[in-house]
């Protein structure tokens, strides 16, 4: 789909909503327990009185905020655009994916081609000062996981007429995004019976060493080991300036959601001034990696309606080494999935989401 270069009407709904979180309420950052929450509803839904529908929550990656959604880039849709073009009449649901020999692992469906039922999308907020929260419970962050499976999914079924039952509620998300919703049906398969993940964070050791080597390189040179002084400096001048401000902010913020201690204190899985790992921190931040986790849920994963995991061959996090490392570990546990390998990197892979909720739209049906 060509975008238009300018905003159009929608042929769904999208409404926003303020919602005040409990769980959030004192948060150890001192971020915000009011958050913007939007709603998709698509077209029908007013005349559909008695229809009730499946939704599909939407994470960001790390560092995002739900408003960022809209932000446009050169001859591409907008997220809420490609929501709508998805779900309204005669939808463009982007190109269709190549399903060969890097498999598709669970029944056939379909992915993206022909109008898919309708369902409610959520775009969810969980940005943190520090970057993220990983839709973790957390006392170095704050309680997302609570958040967003307590109090979101409980707002949204209060107020509009889904199916309250985990078998209509997906769990979709790229990066970050794409590791919470892996891990938080795992976790919270009484809320969540489907998800799809976008080259989330998987493998460990092959998404996070490296930049944890540069963020140990930097705090080195040029902040004596010390990342309360690159807080201070990071929040002194624009964010981003320096070429080792994303692997510093993505360090800490993995580590505040992986090592944190009961009081709230961040553990490094690295010495700050020599760079050594920490095996005992490391192995904390490794029981996190959905890589392994997955073996301590199966029951959780095979109770899934819909399982979908992608990611672009030239990744430049290694994330698809990480997604097909998981579709493995899936496979052997018996759990169908969808997974597919395309050409692609981390960014820019957007035109992904429709695929993939349209897949989950079509298994997440009541009945």
């Amino acid at each position: 789909m060509l975008a238009e270069p300018w905003s159009r009407a929608f042929k769904g709904r999208w409404i926003e909503h303020t919602i005040e979180s409990q769980a959030l309420a004192g948060n150890p950052l001192g971020d915000p327990a009011s958050r913007p929450l939007w709603v998709y509803l698509p077209p029908g839904y007013e005349e559909s009185a008695h229809r009730r529908f499946p939704a599909i929550y939407v994470l960001q990656g790390l560092m995002g905020q739900v408003d960022m959604w809209w932000n446009r880039s050169a001859f591409r849709p907008t997220v809420p655009e490609l929501v709508d073009a998805l779900f309204g009449p005669d939808g463009d649901h982007g190109p269709d994916g190549d399903h060969g020999p890097d498999g598709d692992h669970g029944p056939d469906g379909d992915h993206g081609q022909g109008s898919p039922p309708p369902a409610l999308v959520v775009l969810v907020d969980a940005w943190t000062s520090i970057g993220g929260s990983q839709f973790l419970n957390s006392p170095a962050t704050g309680r997302y996981l609570d958040y967003l499976c307590e109090e979101i999914v409980g707002y949204v079924d209060a107020r509009y007429r889904t199916v309250p039952e985990p078998g209509s509620r997906g769990v979709s998300g790229k990066s970050s995004g794409g590791y919470g919703a892996m891990v938080v049906p795992m976790l919270r398969p009484d809320v969540f019976g489907g998800l799809a993940s976008h080259a989330g964070d998987a493998g460990f050791e092959w998404c996070y060493l490296g930049d944890l080597a540069v963020a140990a390189r930097s705090l080195r040179d040029d902040y004596g080991g010390s990342f309360e002084r690159f807080w201070s400096d990071f929040r002194s001048r624009p964010a981003m300036r320096r070429a080792s401000d994303a692997a510093l902010v993505n360090a800490y913020c993995m580590a505040a959601c992986y090592s944190p201690e009961t009081d709230g204190k961040v553990t490094l899985p690295f010495d700050p001034l020599t760079g050594r790992l920490d095996e005992e921190v490391w192995a904390r931040w490794l029981s996190w990696d959905p890589l392994r986790m997955a073996g301590s849920h199966v029951e959780a994963l095979r109770s899934m309606r819909a399982v979908w995991i992608d990611a672009g061959r030239s990744d430049q996090y290694f994330l698809d080494l990480g997604a097909q490392a998981f579709s493995a570990e899936l496979f052997k546990l018996g759990v169908e999935h969808h997974f597919e390998l395309f050409d692609g990197t981390h960014s820019a892979i957007e035109y992904r989401y429709p695929l993939a909720w349209s897949y989950l739209a079509s298994r997440l049906q009541p009945g």
